[in-house]
């Protein structure tokens, strides 16, 4: 699996039509050093198959390698962190 990263963005796109997204996350900047994981999708097609949750582990990592912090708004997001204590230092 093929994540892209992007400026406050991590997406997965189809390997046959490149131009279909299939899943994302999106965090925009709030400030200089704080981000808000807003928003989460997975295509229908990929449902139960833990690629939401891949994603917010990549979020949660590219976060950490740029020493940002995170507010969350998302809902998912907000019940991902609260089942993963190893990633609670990148929130604010």
């Amino acid at each position: 699996m093929d994540f892209i990263y992007q400026k406050n963005r991590i997406a997965l796109y189809d390997n046959e039509k490149p131009e279909k997204m299939l899943a994302e996350v999106t965090f925009p900047s709030t400030d200089s050093d704080t981000v808000e994981i807003n928003h989460t999708f997975v295509d229908d097609s990929l449902r139960g198959q833990g690629i939401a949750g891949k994603l917010m582990t990549a979020a949660a990592q590219e976060l950490r390698r740029q020493e940002k912090k995170a507010v969350l708004s998302c809902s998912y997001a907000v019940k991902w962190f609260e089942k993963h204590p190893e990633y609670q230092d990148i929130l604010k």
